[in-house]
């Protein structure tokens, strides 16, 4: 009798309407919302009886359609994300100067030393990113000892870039069709230091920032940025790194014309 009254002055009355957000949402738990898990999100969601600023990666606007529609509210609509590999120091590019035998995990390494390539911004290769991943959109390439990230499977739920001890996954916009012009290098250190430990690192020259008509190139600390909101995909950048460190992603190969050609072109009205 004392456990039942003290069950009774003790209980919680938990609003129904938590398990109807919940069975809403993926039930995936992957955390991207920045809680716990989906029940977790529908307990602050229904909290405040709204759905602005809470966003459910893997379920997408569709989702958060969905749930607004069940508070009788609409939502703004966000532009995709996708994760990005920001380093391109495949075992050609880095190449090892040490051999390690220990413990395949980045975070370990990267708390032991600064890796075989002796990039200390690099990535470990120890594939902590791809086991975070609960949506099988990565894997490691033993080829090149980078992970590679599936573009169909992404949900950029952010696991992997909270994983990375390197901080070297970034969340980009997906852009339109796809299209992505980002520098695949995180090292700050100067040129010359970075490009002998990787011949594809970013060595700080500037050029980039100068053809930029959008503005969205930065270099600070010896790196360039570019700003994915402010990128117009003109990919003039890309044709100016003299270090291959900036990547365009799912562009159509452009026409290389003949040198011949190209000068009748230039030409013609002198003809």
């Amino acid at each position: 009798m004392i456990l039942y009254f003290v069950a009774q002055k003790f209980k919680v009355i938990e609003d129904p309407r938590i398990d109807e957000v919940a069975a809403l949402l993926p039930g995936v738990n992957c955390g991207g919302c920045g809680f716990a898990g989906c029940r977790n999100m529908a307990e602050n969601i229904v909290g405040k009886e709204s759905t602005e600023g809470f966003f459910c990666p893997p379920g997408g606007n569709e989702t958060m359609k969905t749930v607004a529609a069940f508070f009788g509210q609409v939502v703004e609509e966000k532009e995709p994300l996708i994760a990005v590999l920001r380093c391109n120091g495949t075992k050609s590019h880095a190449v090892a100067k040490t051999e390690y035998d220990g413990l395949n995990s980045c975070f370990f390494i990267h708390n032991l030393y600064s890796g075989s390539n002796g990039c200390a911004f690099g990535c470990l290769g120890g594939g902590d990113c791809v086991d975070s991943c609960k949506f099988d959109a990565m894997y490691m390439d033993k080829e090149t000892g980078l992970p590679v990230i599936l573009q169909d499977k992404c949900v950029a739920c952010g696991a992997c870039v909270k994983t990375c001890p390197r901080k070297i996954i970034e969340l980009r916009l997906k852009g339109l069709n796809d299209n992505r012009v980002f520098v695949c290098c995180i090292n700050t250190e100067k040129g010359g230091v970075a490009k002998k430990n990787c011949e594809v690192a970013c060595i700080g020259c500037g050029r980039c920032v100068k053809v930029c008509e959008s503005n969205a190139i930065t270099l600070e600390n010896n790196l360039a940025y570019i700003d994915f909101e402010k990128c117009t995909l003109s990919r003039k950048c890309v044709k100016v790194c003299p270090t291959n460190a900036i990547w365009e992603v799912n562009f159509p190969e452009e026409k290389i014309e003949s040198p011949l050609k190209q000068w009748q072109e230039d030409n013609f009205d002198k003809l």
